[in-house]
């Protein structure tokens, strides 16, 4: 990861045990994932490396979506990942795609997670049986919002569920 990245990747622990997680309630195939801030690319890599299907990752940070086009180029991913720039919640608001899985890791210190989950139910980016996971901080709690289902935590790193 290049020196000044404007990111902080999930830790290896959180990931894993996120991953646990989602191989327990999915079939981690075929699936269309979209992976939002994905800052290092390092969510959008895993599900790739576990040919989840196809992921399409957004980060507004010019620096991230290079570094990201970039690993898509080293690891030959054209066909399972792609990666836009874009502000997520404009894009939430835009595409017209619906996804198995979204993925979301703002900024801790950000003030739109709650926004995020909203956009997604609200626009109907999930499928039926769609899943959608907010990695926050300590400080967010997003349990009172609606679809809310559980959420989980691997030191410092917490993980919302949200279901239709």
């Amino acid at each position: 990861m290049p020196k000044n990245f404007p990111s902080r990747p999930t830790t290896d622990f959180a990931k894993e045990g996120l991953f646990n997680i989602l191989e327990h309630q999915f079939s981690l195939q075929d699936l269309k994932i979209l992976d939002l801030c994905a800052g290092t690319g390092n969510i959008s890599l895993e599900f790739a490396s576990r040919q989840a299907g196809h992921v399409t990752s957004v980060d507004m940070n010019y620096n991230c979506v290079r570094f990201i086009r970039g690993l898509i180029t080293e690891h030959q991913l054209e066909n399972e990942m792609d990666v836009m720039k874009a502000d997520v919640r404009d894009y939430l608001r835009k595409t017209d795609k619906q996804f198995d899985l979204v993925f979301a890791d703002p900024p801790y210190d950000a003030n739109f997670h709650a926004e995020i989950v909203k956009l997604v139910f609200e626009h109907k980016r999930l499928t039926e049986d769609g899943l959608c996971i907010i990695e926050h901080g300590r400080q967010t709690d997003l349990s009172q919002l609606e679809n809310f289902v559980e959420k989980r935590n691997f030191g410092n790193v917490h993980f919302s569920f949200f279901k239709a």
